[in-house]
């Protein structure tokens, strides 16, 4: 059986939403964020060093595992029986691939970073924040929200020539993708005059099994804001 270490508004919910696809049994552990710092209760250290989700358990095979990709592609492998990943000698499997890992390896530092520097005038002592201000429109203007264009833009260029991330099946990638395009719509305008990103978000937010684990995981911030920039 497998356990998911769920934090609220996180990268948890991937997971939540690929074990529905399979319509796999599971069970949650549910865990919430300081707060004041926003970040994961000490307690999930106890599952996995780091502390941080998404973590899950399985008792067959007694692994416990973090890391988004590498849970996807352990479920996927062992559980999948071949749904939501393309056959490996097709060139859909390439793009399965990369979009798998480009999501946190590429596309989740710069959304990173707009949080980051988003946060440092409240979080900077009185005296400083006029400084720390001027520091982070700096960094925004200058670095972060040029490249955030880049990637918003690869996206739907992308997504112009398929429906979905891998090619024109629904596939784990696009799981994995889903957290970046919703982050990026709540702090970035990802669907502002990007039709093909906003018609992908409204896709995944209308499947059944999305539906289902955001009625098991709890209030997810990021859906509600990306629903509300989609048709």
């Amino acid at each position: 059986m497998i356990t998911v270490h769920h934090l609220d508004n996180s990268r948890s919910q991937r997971v939540l939403w690929l074990l529905e696809e399979l319509e796999l049994p599971y069970d949650i552990q549910f865990y919430k964020r300081d707060p004041k710092t926003m970040m994961a209760p000490k307690s999930l250290q106890a599952i996995h060093p780091l502390g941080k989700a998404p973590v899950i358990t399985d008792t067959d095979g007694n692994v416990t595992l973090a890391e988004s990709g590498a849970i996807i592609e352990y479920v996927i492998n062992k559980y999948g029986h071949g749904r939501l990943a393309p056959a490996c000698d097709t060139p859909e499997y390439i793009r399965f691939i990369y979009w798998l890992h480009y999501a946190e390896g590429s596309a989740m530092p710069p959304l990173l970073l707009k949080l980051i520097f988003g946060m440092l005038p409240k979080q900077a002592p009185l005296p400083f924040r006029p400084f720390a201000f001027l520091i982070s429109k700096g960094a925004q203007a200058q670095f972060i929200n040029p490249q955030l264009k880049l990637h918003m833009d690869y996206w739907e260029h992308s997504l112009s020539e398929n429906e979905w991330f891998a090619g024109n099946n629904f596939t784990a990638a696009d799981i994995q993708m889903s957290f970046p395009l919703e982050a990026a719509t709540a702090r970035a305008g990802a669907t502002d005059n990007r039709p093909h990103v906003g018609g992908f978000l409204h896709r995944i937010h209308n499947r059944p099994a999305y539906q289902r684990a955001l009625y098991r995981g709890g209030i997810y911030t990021y859906a509600h804001n990306a629903s509300e920039s989609v048709p």
